[in-house]
């Protein structure tokens, strides 16, 4: 994608004081970067920790690709932080269907100028007490059958041992070890031709998630569940902090 001057001064000014904190607080190992695409495409990471963006940004800014991704619209009113996430031409993502439309309508025009998009298809921090990816969302798997975009699996394993999921402080010692690995872009050609309903898109939306969480079984070293967290079966909401709700202390969990 085709950067602003704006926009490109900002990300200079994040990464001039982002990268060198990440790095102090944990080391990192990256594999597989060289599977990015030249052109444009959708990451779809997985979501334990509220840092993860910044884990996944950074490897992404080091391999050249400016990070876009889908935020909550309330953090673009948040004073400072709505002006850069404004600079650096991320999207705001409302929850209702028209402003839904409207944010995979510019997260399309992202990718189509070449650009990176990153869509967390869980929607919000995983609710798996275990921290495995969750049912996902299908807006990643509409964007990308839409407009014949390829999505790129990303799983990361470590940053929520420095900031644990709905955490209050950093735990920065010892030094703790975060992990990327990105994977092959996910084969959605099953589903070529098919009618975008509610069907092929939970259909192609499970494909993505089983390659994220195959990713993520790998950088773990143990087996995921056989069943996928769903929460609406546990009677949770699908967004927020469901900590909120009397559910179990997520920091506790995530130690």
């Amino acid at each position: 994608m085709k950067e602003t001057a704006k926009s490109r001064a900002t990300f200079v000014f994040i990464a001039g004081i982002a990268r060198p904190l990440l790095n102090l607080m944990m080391a990192k190992k990256w594999e597989g970067t060289e599977k990015l695409p030249a052109g444009g495409f959708i990451a779809a990471p997985n979501h334990c920790t509220e840092i993860d963006p910044l884990v996944v940004g950074h490897m992404l800014y080091n391999q050249g690709r400016a990070p876009h991704f889908l935020a909550k619209a309330g953090l673009f009113k948040v004073p400072g932080l709505g002006w850069l996430l404004n600079a650096t031409k991320q999207v705001p993502v409302e929850r209702s269907t028209t402003g839904a439309n409207r944010s995979l309508q510019v997260a399309q025009e992202i990718v189509a100028e070449g650009g990176a998009i990153i869509i967390y298809p869980e929607g919000t921090l995983t609710r798996d007490p275990a921290l495995w990816p969750m049912k996902g969302h299908t807006g990643a798997a509409r964007l990308a059958l839409e407009g014949g975009i390829p999505v790129v699996p990303i799983a990361h394993w470590g940053a929520h041992e420095v900031f644990p999921r709905y955490g209050k402080r950093f735990h920065v010692f010892p030094r703790k070890l975060s992990r990327v690995v990105v994977g092959d872009p996910v084969d959605l050609s099953a589903f070529s031709g098919r009618p975008l309903d509610k069907a092929t898109l939970t259909e192609a939306t499970e494909v993505i998630m089983a390659a994220i969480t195959g990713l993520l079984a790998g950088l773990r070293g143990e087996q995921p569940p056989a069943e996928r967290w769903d929460p609406a079966k546990q009677q949770q909401a699908k967004h927020g902090r469901f900590i909120d709700r009397g559910q179990p202390g997520p920091e506790t969990e995530a130690q």
